[in-house]
């Protein structure tokens, strides 16, 4: 078993993801890669071999539910417990849009991924995460996922209405907000963390990059910042 403190960081073969990874392993943790895609994996792993970090890997699809069980069950073999989730993965699908125009299979492909397989990931790992001594799950969520800021017509976030992609980051704050309070008492920390508007592939447009928008979220990984919250690199983002 590792004495080092070990995080699992889904979707970290690319984006936000890979920088979180990155940015962890710099800070001497352990880093396992959760990724539908070994080969994609793998060639993150040896990037940031190059650079003299390592970091392992284990199979999660969102979609596929059961994969979450068994990556959770050789985890568990392999290290004993988990310090640190980072619900990174997740999708974005052009097809999706405003309520009355939305294709409704996207939706139903972007509510799946995003919201229902990081509960099935979380799930699965908790009874890990309930061994370690101060563990932290970070939801990477967004300002999009915002009610309030949804029904502002003066902010920033207003003219993004994606019916799918919104409800599935709000449905994420759910999960973090009855999370915390499940875990009330406990040593376990779960926030949802915005990242900021990141240029990545899921969307190929913003004004940060990955490596500024992996600081927050590996920020709420590494300190104690306290359990319920949601906060974008502004501050507080209302729910």
């Amino acid at each position: 078993m590792s004495e080092k403190r070990i995080a699992l960081v889904t979707g970290g073969n690319k984006g936000i993801g890979l920088e979180i990874a990155r940015q962890l392993a710099q800070a001497d943790i352990k880093i396992i890669i959760g990724s539908r895609d070994q080969d994609r994996a793998s060639a993150a792993i040896r990037q940031l071999a190059s650079e003299g970090l390592s970091a392992g890997f284990v199979r999660i699809d969102l979609d596929d539910w059961s994969s979450a069980a068994a990556a959770a069950e050789k985890f568990g073999a392999e290290h004993g417990l988990l310090d640190i989730l980072i619900n990174n993965a997740g999708i974005f699908d052009f097809a999706d849009g405003k309520p009355g125009q939305a294709d409704l299979d996207a939706v139903r492909k972007v509510m799946n991924t995003n919201f229902v397989g990081t509960l099935a990931v979380t799930q699965a790992f908790l009874p890990l995460l309930r061994k370690a001594p101060a563990a932290r799950i970070v939801n990477l969520s967004s300002s999009l996922g915002s009610l309030a800021l949804n029904g502002d017509p003066s902010s920033t976030y207003y003219a993004n209405q994606f019916i799918g992609y919104n409800a599935s980051k709000a449905a994420l704050n759910m999960l973090t907000i009855q999370l915390h309070e499940e875990l009330r008492g406990t040593s376990i920390a779960v926030n949802s963390v915005s990242p900021g508007f990141v240029k990545t592939d899921l969307t190929g447009y913003g004004t940060m990059t990955p490596e500024e928008g992996a600081r927050l979220p590996v920020r709420f990984a590494l300190d104690d910042k306290g359990s319920g919250r949601f906060v974008e690199p502004d501050g507080e983002t209302p729910w």
